[in-house]
């Protein structure tokens, strides 16, 4: 039962009237030893109720993009939550969503914070991989230099455009050429890391970046008037999911359930205590509160699984197909063999709206 929901009580057989925690001994009829051995049994509980030992803890390694994509698994890590649902998380921090799920199918990690793009990958090269639950979706964005007279979609022929191969970045630009009449071989595409990016756009060597928050932010704050944005609304918003392997997930199914729960609990935390988030999630992110606070809102935190989350996952796997980014002989992946619903209906079936048998 997570920290968020109504905790149990331990003062059961204690006589009426004593409070929470607070012990009543009857030393003319209990023999010192005895009465000494349950005061010291019952402060422990006292102490820390609800909370596992450090020897009961269900150890596990997460592979995490450190942004603001990742929030409420930065949330649960911070605020003791892991902890609370009986989990001794440790964090390894990457830059994208594929660094992360790369090293938990090489068994550098055991669960991944990754975007669809590595999951579509990993899927067509029948990689033994469990999506298990969706935690955030955004908008990904466009940055162009003001030299380059960008004004509309449209004038990014002859661009040169920074994206991040293997990301969410690299089908948004694509989606976003398409719906501008343009093809990759109307633009120079540029593969960046998207730290890389903002060095590019103010060296001038490329004209524009297609990325995800917070680089989108940090471009135009530090490039200020020289930098505008792209109006691209709608063109792609970005997943950010939980994944294991299978064979992980069949051997710790119980842990798995409560990464989850943990996940859940920080999603409710961070609804009660939006302030207080923003600053947890930039400290750990490296970002000043001013910076992130502007911009909370494009992030949609949510633990589910839902239709919208499996035809973003078909679009990106047409898209490959389409392009021949894939595998060789790859074909649509079959993905109700894909996502694993199991645990997240065991924490909360409510969250489970998927419309296929």
């Amino acid at each position: 039962m997570g920290p968020f929901r109504a905790a149990s009580a331990i003062t059961s057989g204690l006589p009426p009237g004593a409070a929470r925690g607070e012990i009543v001994m009857h030393w003319n009829t209990v023999r010192p030893i005895a009465a000494i051995a349950g005061y010291a049994a019952l402060c422990c509980l006292a102490i820390s109720p609800g909370r596992a030992s450090a020897a009961e803890l269900l150890k596990a390694r997460l592979a995490q993009n450190l942004g603001p994509i990742s929030g409420l698994a930065i949330v649960a890590k911070s605020k003791g939550i892991f902890e609370k649902n009986g989990l001794d998380i440790t964090v390894s921090n990457f830059t994208s969503g594929k660094q992360c799920l790369d090293t938990v199918i090489g068994g550098g990690a055991d669960i991944a914070t990754t975007a669809e793009a590595p999951v579509t990958a990993s899927a067509m090269a029948n990689q033994p991989i469990a999506f298990v639950a969706g935690m955030e979706y955004s908008d990904l964005k466009t940055v162009v230099a003001a030299k380059a007279g960008v004004k509309t979609k449209a004038d990014l022929r002859g661009k040169r455009i920074g994206f991040t191969a293997g990301t969410g970045s690299e089908v948004y630009t694509a989606t976003l050429l398409k719906s501008a009449g343009l093809t990759p071989k109307d633009v120079t595409l540029v593969n960046l890391r998207p730290q890389e990016m903002l060095p590019a756009l103010a060296a001038g060597s490329i004209d524009a970046i297609d990325t995800w928050e917070p680089h989108i932010a940090n471009a135009k704050k530090a490039l200020s008037e020289t930098v505008a944005e792209l109006d691209t609304t709608g063109t792609y918003s970005e997943t950010f999911n939980i994944v294991v392997t299978r064979p992980y997930l069949d051997a710790n199914p119980a842990l798995v359930e409560k990464f989850i729960a943990s996940l859940i609990d920080a999603e409710v935390w961070m609804k009660a205590h939006p302030d207080e988030a923003i600053t947890v999630v930039a400290d750990a992110v490296g970002m000043k509160r001013d910076d992130l606070a502007p911009i909370w809102a494009d992030y949609v935190y949510r633990v589910r699984l839902d239709d919208r989350l499996i035809e973003i996952l078909k679009t990106h796997s047409a898209w490959r197909l389409e392009s021949g980014n894939h595998p060789p002989g790859a074909v649509m992946p079959d993905f109700s063999k894909v996502v694993v619903a199991e645990p997240l209906k065991k924490v909360d079936p409510a969250r489970v709206t998927l419309s296929w048998k």
